[in-house]
C-alpha cells in the first residue's frame, strides 16, 4: 500500500514529537531524582565543623567578678590588699634541683597553680593585718580534664617534695617541706597543699613562711587560693573562703553562661 506524501509527513511529525516528550520526561525524572537524593548540608559536616559551631559556654567577666569572695566574707581583720607581700620575691622566687618541686615553686610565684587561664578570670587579694598574712583568690575557667590532671599531680607532691632545699637570690638557701592540706568537701574535685619555707631573711634573721594553697573544680570553672604569711596563717580563712566561694560560684553558674 502506497502512503500519500502528506500522510508520511504527518506520521513523522507525530513520532518526532513523541520522542521529544519521552526525552523530556526522562530528563525531568533524572533531575527530580538528583534533588531528592542529594545529602543535606548537615549530613556532610565533619565533627570538627560541629565542634566549632558549638563553642563551650563560659562565665562572663561580670559573672566571674560576682563569684569572688570579699573581705566581708572573712570578717575582721581582713581588708582588701594594698600591695604585694614582700616574701613573694624573697622566698618564692627560688630554684631547686628537683623538677616537680621547681614546677611547684614556679607556679606559686607566678600565681598560676593550674596554668594560664584560656578564658575569663577574676582575681582578688585580701590582707590580714594582725597576722601579716595575705590571701589571693581567683575564679577562672580551665578544661576539666586539664584541671583533674593537675590536681592528681599536686596530690603526689607531699611524697615527691616532702623535704627539699631551695636557693633564693635575696635570702639564701631555704628548707622547704610540703604536706597535704585538709580542705572542706566542696566542688567536684579538690586538692590542697601546705608549704613551710624556713631560712633567713635578707637581714639575716630567721624566718618561716607558711603558705596554704588549694584548687577546687566546680563544673567547668575553678577556684584557686593561696594564703600565706611570715607569722601565723589562720587556717579557718582558707576553709571559709572555699566554702563561701564555692556556694557563690555555684549560684553564679545557675544564672546561665555566655557563648563564645
Amino acid at each position: 500500500m502506497t502512503r500519500s506524501p502528506a500522510r508520511v509527513l504527518l506520521l513523522a511529525s507525530a513520532l518526532s514529537a513523541g520522542t521529544l516528550l519521552t526525552a523530556a520526561s526522562c530528563a525531568n525524572e533524572a533531575a527530580l531524582h538528583k534533588v531528592t537524593t542529594a545529602p543535606s548540608p548537615s549530613a556532610v559536616r565533619t565533627p570538627s565543623a560541629h565542634a566549632s559551631l558549638a563553642a563551650a559556654p563560659v562565665l562572663t567577666p561580670a559573672q566571674a567578678q560576682a563569684a569572688l569572695i570579699t573581705d566581708a566574707d572573712l570578717g575582721a581583720p581582713w581588708t582588701p590588699t594594698q600591695s604585694t607581700a614582700t616574701w613573694r620575691d624573697s622566698l618564692l622566687k627560688a630554684t631547686t634541683t628537683v623538677p616537680d618541686c621547681q614546677r611547684l615553686l614556679d607556679a606559686l610565684y607566678a600565681d598560676e597553680l593550674l596554668g594560664t587561664p584560656a578564658t575569663t578570670q577574676a582575681v582578688t587579694g585580701l590582707d590580714d593585718t594582725d597576722d601579716e598574712a595575705q590571701l589571693r583568690y581567683q575564679v577562672a575557667a580551665f578544661p576539666p580534664a586539664d584541671v583533674n590532671r593537675t590536681l592528681a599531680w599536686l596530690k603526689t607532691l607531699p611524697q615527691k617534695c616532702a623535704h627539699f632545699t631551695a636557693a633564693t637570690t635575696r635570702s639564701g638557701p631555704q628548707t622547704v617541706t610540703v604536706t597535704e592540706a585538709t580542705l572542706p568537701n566542696v566542688g567536684d574535685a579538690r586538692q590542697g597543699l601546705r608549704l613551710t619555707i624556713t631560712g633567713t631573711t635578707p637581714d639575716g634573721d630567721r624566718s618561716t613562711l607558711t603558705l596554704d594553697t588549694a584548687a577546687v573544680r566546680i563544673g567547668d570553672d575553678t577556684i584557686t587560693l593561696t594564703n600565706g604569711g611570715l607569722s601565723t596563717v589562720p587556717p579557718d580563712a582558707t576553709t571559709t573562703a572555699l566554702e563561701v566561694g564555692a556556694r557563690r560560684l555555684t549560684d553564679v553558674q545557675r544564672q546561665g553562661r555566655a557563648q563564645i
